[in-house]
């Protein structure tokens, strides 16, 4: 059943520029219309890293904008990149820190959904911002029912994996095929996984086969060199998906790359277009980032969003077990797709307010109800935690007032009183099986603004995690709360005995950020007294 030689597939659609395998991509993956910026060298010397601009998100006017939409997000690649920033010392790039992936990192105490027909519970919430107290944080929290491993369908996977000569480190290769071999060994009867490799040329070296000796076998055998023909090779893994496709289970490829491809603009839309019809019929996909120095985190988080799958990024065996084993019925079974959440302000209540993270998935306010709009899935037992920063109606705001009379909210305007809602969540999803999108509505009640606790518990936690992610993003409207206030935040509560190493280690990298800002400072410091 395995090959040890590779089948070079030609295909113009998607025709690819080798790359060195010190020098990293010669041309930058760009997902318009987002900007791409390189890792900020200071930090990291020769560092060939690629991330897509991420701004801060803007404060928005209730008066003028009162509907805020935007695509769920279950990636968790920023978070563990962060870490591997942090633990080398070095402070990340801006633009690396997508803060809903921080916060969606950790699971949080939602409840179980009580019936599958709706694939997810809500969870609604409000407290006090712990950086100003003219303002409250709105938390909304989904969770996906769980997924046993004897419950979930039968699988067909595709292994995608980069061999090219980048791939040669420590912490890419030989750690792809430990991450790719606890797959094999959670495999059950049914699953069939193949091997597709990409390198100067793309070919199968292993078809698909139920064994896990095989899976494992063929991964052992694999090793790096050469150029990178990506394109070629997700072409070739899609192929092999399709001659396989499993009417009743899931049909997924799961890439694991360093992301370093050369792809012009020209071939980046037809690559797009390949990975989305192959969406459309079925077939996902889950990106997995490794290594670092040329890691192409634009590129590889854009392709995932594409194909309806996640991106993960592995940094150590650690992660490795946590996406791969741990979550692997998250990583790979689909329970709710184009999953999208609108929140409608009421302006009696609420006169400014912001978004904490998914400034990449904000959609416009009639792509909530247009079913072709795609959004973002939720795997197995999957949680998504968005969290809201909004200024109570009367209370001192960000924005200052309007000059014109008529660009001012009236005082008094608006029937929210009378109905004493705060805000309406609606969520649109589809099932698995596609068809027609559904509605869930939720208000909030008004009465949580003037009622908001301090943050506790497990929300303190969450709210702890948002906030350390905007102080390594730079957003100025965090004042002068800082890191330790972050760790006093987050070190008030331990709710989940399951999630105590992951949240023991938040606070260890929250002390590694203090520290390096405070160095980063003082040579700062040094260098203007030089001056």
């Amino acid at each position: 059943m395995r090959a040890s030689f590779l089948i070079s597939v030609a295909i113009p659609a998607v025709l690819l520029a080798g790359c060195n395998s010190q020098q990293g991509s010669s041309t930058s993956y760009q997902s318009a219309p987002q900007e791409m910026v390189e890792a900020d060298q200071a930090a990291a010397p020769e560092n060939a890293e690629r991330y897509a601009r991420n701004d801060v998100a803007a404060v928005r006017a209730v008066a003028q904008e009162p509907v805020s939409t935007f695509a769920v997000d279950v990636d968790t690649a920023a978070y563990a990149n962060v870490r591997r920033f942090l633990t080398q010392g070095q402070l990340p790039p801006k633009d690396a820190v997508r803060a809903e992936e921080l916060i969606n990192y950790f699971r949080y105490d939602y409840p179980l959904p009580q019936d599958r027909s709706a694939p997810f519970s809500i969870t609604t919430d409000v407290a006090q911002t712990p950086w100003n107290p003219e303002t409250r944080l709105l938390r909304i929290g989904l969770r996906g029912y769980d997924l046993s491993r004897a419950q979930r369908p039968p699988a067909n996977l595709v292994f995608l994996v980069d061999v090219s000569g980048s791939m040669d480190e420590p912490d890419k290769l030989p750690l792809v095929k430990r991450a790719l071999g606890m797959v094999a060994d959670n495999m059950k009867a049914g699953d069939h996984v193949s091997i597709v490799v990409y390198a100067g040329a793309a070919g199968v070296v292993l078809e698909p086969t139920s064994s896990p000796a095989a899976v494992r076998a063929a991964l052992t055998d694999l090793s790096a060199g050469g150029s990178t023909a990506g394109g070629e090779g997700i072409a070739l893994a899609y192929a092999m998906a399709r001659r396989n496709f499993r009417e009743d289970g899931v049909n997924r490829v799961i890439l694991a790359s360093d992301g370093d491809f050369n792809v012009g603009v020209t071939d980046q839309t037809q690559l797009e277009q390949l990975i989305e019809k192959n969406r459309d019929d079925g077939i996902t996909l889950t990106v997995l980032g490794f290594g670092q120095g040329n890691l192409n985190d634009a590129m590889m988080e854009s392709i995932a969003d594409k194909g309806n799958g996640n991106y993960a990024y592995v940094d150590g065996i650690d992660e490795a077990r946590k996406v791969l084993d741990t979550e692997l019925a998250s990583t790979l079974f689909t329970i709710a797709k184009d999953v999208k959440v609108q929140v409608e302000f009421n302006p009696a209540a609420v006169s400014q307010y912001r978004l904490i993270g998914y400034e990449n998935r904000a959609l416009r306010e009639q792509d909530f109800q247009n079913d072709k709009v795609d959004a973002g899935d939720i795997g197995a037992g999957h949680q998504v935690t968005a969290i809201y920063e909004i200024v109570p109606a009367g209370a001192k705001g960000w924005l200052p007032d309007r000059h014109f009379a008529a660009n001012r909210r009236p005082e008094g305007a608006g029937g929210g009183t009378a109905s004493g809602e705060l805000a309406q969540v609606r969520l649109r999803y589809k099932l698995p099986e596609g068809g027609a999108s559904r509605l869930i509505t939720r208000p909030i009640d008004a009465g949580q603004l003037r009622n908001a606790p301090m943050p506790r518990g497990d929300l303190a936690f969450a709210v702890a995690v948002a906030g350390f992610a905007q102080k390594l993003r730079g957003d100025d409207l965090l004042g002068d709360w800082g890191y330790a206030d972050v760790k006093r935040l987050a070190g008030t509560q331990w709710g989940f005995s399951q999630q105590a190493w992951w949240r023991s280690e938040f606070l260890r990298l929250v002390d590694r950020a203090d520290a390096q800002t405070r160095t980063a400072s003082a040579e700062h410091r040094g260098e203007d007294r030089a001056l």
